[in-house]
């Protein structure tokens, strides 16, 4: 085994894998090492949801969306277009206000009355007041997308290292030179660092303080009903979308803060964390059929429960550190999917030219968190419950929820 490469990719979720295929474009040396599966966690089981006007990658987000399938070479089944849909007035008011935002960049919007809501969304009751109607972003099948970016990053000549946990960076003369690993050291050029809940905890192992707080988050599957004509639909606090096989795929809350995860990305205290609960999915359940109260018979058959990094603004880190400056960090806070093509190409350019070609991303360093207190998770209510036990079904036990 090759145990060096120019660029070491740490994180084998949606972000690492797009970061690693856009550096093997340019011809570059790249190994992507993943302590589980490519794809395994997050990136591969979210809502697909590819609309995320509040970002600076958003413009770059929504030229990429529609080239992938041929830039990658594979299907990520990318559907342009997605409907808001709103049960109360407020929400509607409040849905047009972010379409006027997406409006003044140039993207086309429009609002529906109730009829015709339920004329483009079947499943929808009279319970729905209006919608709104974007003729752009959409969404994808995140198993497909991570699947291409994968395959296409291998038929560049990149490496993917699977089922091998990092547990530190090495620093040599105040340069990373490599990643330890369960299977020995690594050595790289420069290191970029992708690892979702575990980025904060790798980079204490060299003194960089990132601060992000894991919560666990569930997702529901039904079984198939007939496809609507705008596969993404969100409301009621939920985000999903309907698969190309009818399945309906949501999820939204309410989530589970839970203490730091390890570097190695082991669960804390040696307790599961990745499955659901019973709570969460009657939750998710009830207000999927507020939302479609057509399709309030159909069964839910799967459901999934994983791990989603938070930063205490929600907005993503994406940075070149200054010291060791040939590190390059990022940690989404829950937005990784869809902003996948314009992220990996933002990485490529802080890689390899230093700066971002496409916007200004300032917003998004680390530095922005200089001076934030060390217990801010405490002052945000952020903290998980007291766990007493596990149950024999790998559920917690808590003192209070």
């Amino acid at each position: 085994m090759k145990k060096n490469a120019s660029v070491i990719v740490i994180g084998g979720g949606v972000t690492g894998l797009s970061a690693a295929w856009w550096l093997a474009r340019d011809g570059v040396d790249v190994l992507l090492i993943e302590k589980g599966i490519v794809g395994w966690e997050a990136s591969g089981r979210n809502g697909g949801g590819c609309t995320h006007y509040q970002s600076p990658l958003f413009n770059e987000e929504q030229r990429l969306w529609p080239q992938m399938d041929e830039l990658l070479g594979y299907p990520t089944e990318h559907r342009q277009e997605r409907v808001i849909m709103a049960l109360t007035e407020r929400q509607l008011a409040q849905y047009q206000d972010h379409g006027e935002i997406c409006a003044a960049m140039g993207y086309r919007y429009e609002t529906l009355d109730p009829k015709q809501t339920r004329e483009l969304v079947p499943f929808a009751g009279d319970n729905v007041v209006g919608s709104v109607y974007y003729h752009f972003g959409g969404q994808a099948n995140p198993q497909r997308t991570v699947q291409a970016y994968a395959w296409a990053l291998q038929d560049l000549g990149g490496r993917i290292l699977q089922h091998t946990a990092v547990s530190s960076i090495i620093v040599e003369a105040g340069k990373v030179k490599g990643v330890e690993t369960s299977l020995g050291r690594f050595d790289c050029d420069h290191l970029v660092l992708a690892a979702g809940p575990q980025t904060g905890a790798l980079l204490e192992t060299i003194g960089v303080y990132l601060p992000v707080a894991p919560a666990r988050a569930e997702m529901i599957v039904t079984e198939p009903l007939p496809l609507m004509k705008v596969g993404g639909v969100d409301g009621n606090g939920l985000y999903g979308r309907q698969t190309l096989r009818g399945n309906l795929a949501y999820g939204g809350g309410p989530h589970e803060w839970l203490a730091d995860t390890t570097a190695d990305g082991r669960p804390p205290e040696g307790g599961p964390m990745s499955r659901p609960a019973t709570q969460l999915l009657q939750n998710l359940s009830r207000r999927l059929m507020e939302l479609f109260p057509k399709a309030g018979h159909v069964r839910v058959i799967r459901s999934w429960a994983g791990i989603i990094e938070n930063t205490p603004d929600g907005r993503p880190v994406i940075d070149r550190l200054s010291e060791p400056d040939n590190l390059t960090v990022t940690t989404m806070s829950g937005v990784g999917f869809g902003l996948s093509p314009a992220t990996g190409h933002a990485i490529r350019d802080l890689v390899m030219d230093g700066v971002c070609s496409f916007t200004d991303i300032g917003k998004l360093s680390l530095g922005r968190f200089a001076n934030l207190p060390r217990d801010w998770r405490v002052r945000q209510g952020w903290v998980p419950p007291i766990v007493q036990d596990y149950d024999s079904d790998g559920r917690a036990q808590t003192a209070q929820a």
